[in-house]
């Protein structure tokens, strides 16, 4: 799978699998660290809110779950021409009720957002686009994710990454909702003999927070 640009709906995946890669590497990221940054942390991670990825430079992004079945995804990446266009797109058309619109019209009047897709029902959706628009940043955001060997090589360029056999096994535990304690802590093993305890610690919690691990 792509994604064009503009980004359409129909380029994202579910967003339950969208969530699973994410969330994925949100948990082989984690650090004691990273934790602490507040406001300022930069990275992939999960929190109470949702997922996250920012470089604290060109891209953001959130995925928020907004109840069952639906999830909110919107951030920017320097290569968006939505906010800028003339006349302005209202990224918020046609939206549904469940959006956190005080949160996303905040952004919005920052001139800090590029675009906002929703999901309901199986499928995204997100406002229309004028004809010629050329990019909505999706495709620079979130390929990373959408494109299964994308998402693979970043795994496997992180600083636990595992090889690319053991990748596969855990994106597929992930997407089954079946990634657990000992798979994540084998992987921690072989990393590093020095993983620090804080840090092992740091990456059980985002695991419990990212609902991949089979509950009791």
């Amino acid at each position: 799978m792509a994604i064009e640009r503009p980004g359409r709906p129909e380029d994202l995946p579910a967003a339950e699998l969208l969530w699973a890669r994410w969330a994925l590497a949100a948990v082989l990221e984690a650090t004691a660290e990273a934790e602490t940054d507040g406001i300022h942390r930069t990275g992939i991670w999960v929190d109470d809110r949702g997922l996250h990825l920012d470089d604290c430079g060109c891209t953001w992004w959130t995925l928020a779950p907004m109840g069952p079945g639906r999830y909110v995804l919107y951030g920017e990446d320097e290569s968006s021409d939505v906010k800028w266009h003339a006349p302005g797109i209202d990224m918020l058309a046609q939206a549904p009720d469940w959006l956190p619109f005080e949160r996303l019209r905040r952004l919005l009047e920052g001139k800090e957002l590029g675009c906002v897709y929703w999901y309901e029902n199986g499928a995204w959706a997100r406002a229309p686009y004028p004809d010629g628009l050329g990019d909505d940043g999706l495709d620079c955001g979130m390929s990373r994710f959408v494109v299964r060997e994308k998402f693979l090589a970043l795994v496997a360029a992180g600083e636990r990454g595992p090889s690319r056999e053991r990748a596969e096994e855990l994106l597929s535990a992930a997407e089954a909702r079946r990634l657990g304690v000992p798979e994540v802590e084998a992987v921690l093993d072989l990393s590093s003999d020095e993983e620090p305890e804080e840090d092992r610690q740091a990456v059980l919690r985002a695991l419990d927070r990212s609902g991949l691990c089979p509950r009791p």
